[in-house]
């Protein structure tokens, strides 16, 4: 007597009750695993663009006004006026920041020489949106005359 292997595997059932011979998956079992990979994939996605992000932000240079406003606060008199120049200046941050410009407006704001210098920090080409906006307050009694003193600036003179 001579049985077949794969037919007596096939007339037992397995302890669920399920034939042995089963070749397919449910409908359900291929949408929960479906589900699964895409959930995993969306995840793995998004971490790789935060990734990129991050090196992105971390090759930009990041830029402020406090070194401009650190040349400023150096020095010993202050004079009303508009000035501006570029970051790349080997006295500021070098040929990195070249990218960028900044414009200080000093103007005193009351006549005991308190002068408030005010930095913003634009691309130099480009887009003309600040970058960067500090303002800072310096009291300098050995600056000239200025607007609130009757010397520069003041209308008509």
């Amino acid at each position: 007597m001579k049985i077949k292997l794969s037919n007596a595997l096939a007339a037992r059932p397995f302890p669920g009750g399920k034939a042995a011979g089963r070749g397919a998956f449910s409908l359900l079992e291929v949408m929960v695993a479906i589900a699964i990979f895409f959930v995993g994939s969306f995840a793995i996605l998004s971490l790789i663009s935060a990734s990129l992000a991050n090196v992105a932000r971390l090759q930009r240079p990041t830029v402020d006004a406090s070194p401009v406003l650190a040349r400023y606060a150096a020095t010993n008199s202050l004079i009303e006026g508009t000035y501006q120049g570029s970051l790349g200046e080997p006295q500021l941050l070098g040929k990195e920041y070249a990218d960028f410009n900044y414009i200080v407006d000093i103007e005193e704001i009351a006549s005991n020489h308190l002068y408030s210098v005010r930095c913003v920090i634009m691309p130099a080409m480009g887009h003309k949106n600040a970058v960067s906006d500090m303002m800072t307050v310096l009291y300098r009694p050995q600056s000239p005359p200025g607007s609130m003193d009757g010397g520069i600036g003041v209308p008509g003179h």
